[in-house]
């Protein structure tokens, strides 16, 4: 699994002109599934997504994680993550998930984010999402179990 993680101030997502996930401060994480992906690494990534220290502490250090900032967490399926852009000028998505267990994957991880941190929000997954965000930094990091 991957996941495309960015610090912001604030993001929310929109699906048919009504906004179904948004969140203040926080981390907005984009995710994809690729094949081979479990349980087992839906665990790993969120541990990393609640701990990964990319918040500033007093000196200007990113010395906190999510949970120290009470920060919210949105979590949106992104396919596109796995895409294979080696080659050519057109990404392959071979190594993606196929989308029933991409899903099922991606709703795993929401429940066990939703079980151990109290901010969590989502798009809708394979839904045609417009993503709105304000980048704190701008910090970005990719994020891979």
């Amino acid at each position: 699994m991957r996941a495309l993680i960015q610090r912001v101030r604030r993001a929310s997502v929109e699906v048919e002109d009504r906004t179904v996930g948004a969140i203040d401060q926080g981390l907005l994480a984009l995710v994809g599934v690729e094949k081979g992906d479990d349980e087992a690494r839906a665990d790993k990534l969120l541990h990393k997504l609640l701990h990964y220290r990319v918040f500033s502490d007093d000196e200007g250090k990113m010395n906190l994680d999510l949970q120290q900032v009470n920060g919210g967490l949105l979590l949106v399926s992104q396919f596109t993550l796995a895409a294979d852009t080696h080659k050519g000028l057109r990404p392959s998505f071979s190594s993606a998930a196929p989308p029933a267990e991409g899903e099922r994957l991606f709703a795993y991880l929401v429940a066990k984010a939703r079980e151990r941190w109290p901010q969590v929000a989502t798009g809708e997954f394979a839904a045609n999402m417009q993503v709105s965000l304000v980048n704190d930094g701008p910090v970005t990091f990719l994020l891979e179990s």
